[in-house]
């Protein structure tokens, strides 16, 4: 009968602490979760939104931290209950999974982080045309691990983030306004002061090529066949006024009055001069 009732006393001190345990769990992660979602979630939000992050950098923090939220609440919850040995050693195998995933997607991570401070630094936004090494073409879609610019050959290329990070990247269409030159060769008869009225007076009457500030010349160069006069002029909202095809309109007309006015644009030519020796070898019969 004593050890019935021993055990029955042991049995109701075990159910009375697995109750405690997990009434502590629940209450220790019930805690932690809503003051994620209510509190610390939304302050993410609003503290990333005034600093002026992209949309996809508050859904990928958001989503991040809901996670951060979720773990930290069960790892209270063990905590509260009395599992903490448990929870040391759970700890030091996430760590270890974490440390091998880190080394393995280190590249995917780094390209994630580029995307972060893409997104927030604005080098480039989607529509512009933006050049990085030999490569160019227009931004169509700006995500978190690349990019995907289309080429004027309508080729579709996705580049990591981590590469348009860590190198120089042109964006001829960023401001309102934009300058171009070209340099043009002349013949060393030609006469300089005629070329660099006709150069202006084809720049002048281009409507797209701005007048303030003006269009200036000036002699850069003599070359082993020509006299080089850069021109140097300004177009207006270059991104919808295409100023590839303004460069090449302005140039073809410079061109052309070249070629009316008789003003050679030669091109580089050599000349071999020397003579040729025959030496007769006549054997000995």
């Amino acid at each position: 009968m004593l050890l019935l009732q021993l055990d029955a006393v042991t049995t109701a001190v075990d159910v009375a602490a697995i109750a405690t345990s997990v009434v502590g769990f629940v209450a220790g992660f019930l805690a932690v979760l809503l003051l994620g979602k209510y509190v610390v979630i939304p302050g993410l939000r609003r503290i990333v939104r005034s600093r002026g992050f992209d949309a996809a950098v508050v859904s990928l923090g958001t989503n991040v931290l809901n996670a951060v939220v979720w773990v930290a609440a069960i790892a209270i919850g063990f905590a509260v209950a009395g599992y903490g040995g448990f929870l040391s050693a759970f700890a030091v195998f996430g760590g270890a999974i974490a440390l091998a995933v880190g080394f393995a997607a280190q590249d995917l991570l780094g390209n994630f982080v580029a995307g972060v401070f893409i997104l927030k630094d604005k080098p480039f936004e989607v529509g512009d045309w933006i050049q990085w090494g030999d490569m160019s073409g227009r931004v169509e879609e700006i995500d978190l691990r690349v990019s995907r610019v289309r080429t004027f050959d309508n080729e579709l290329v996705t580049v990591p983030n981590g590469d348009l990070a860590n190198s120089a990247v042109t964006n001829p269409v960023a401001y309102d306004t934009l300058r171009q030159k070209f340099v043009f060769g002349i013949g060393y008869d030609d006469d300089i002061e005629t070329a660099t009225d006709i150069i202006i007076e084809k720049a002048e009457a281009h409507e797209e090529i701005l007048d303030d500030p003006g269009v200036s010349v000036r002699l850069v160069g003599l070359g082993d066949s020509a006299v080089g006069l850069q021109s140097r002029w300004w177009i207006a909202d270059p991104d919808r006024g295409d100023f590839v095809r303004v460069r090449s309109e302005y140039v073809t007309a410079v061109k052309e009055a070249f070629d009316d006015a008789g003003i050679d644009m030669p091109y580089v030519h050599r000349q071999l001069t020397g003579s040729v020796e025959v030496i007769e070898d006549v054997a000995d019969e």
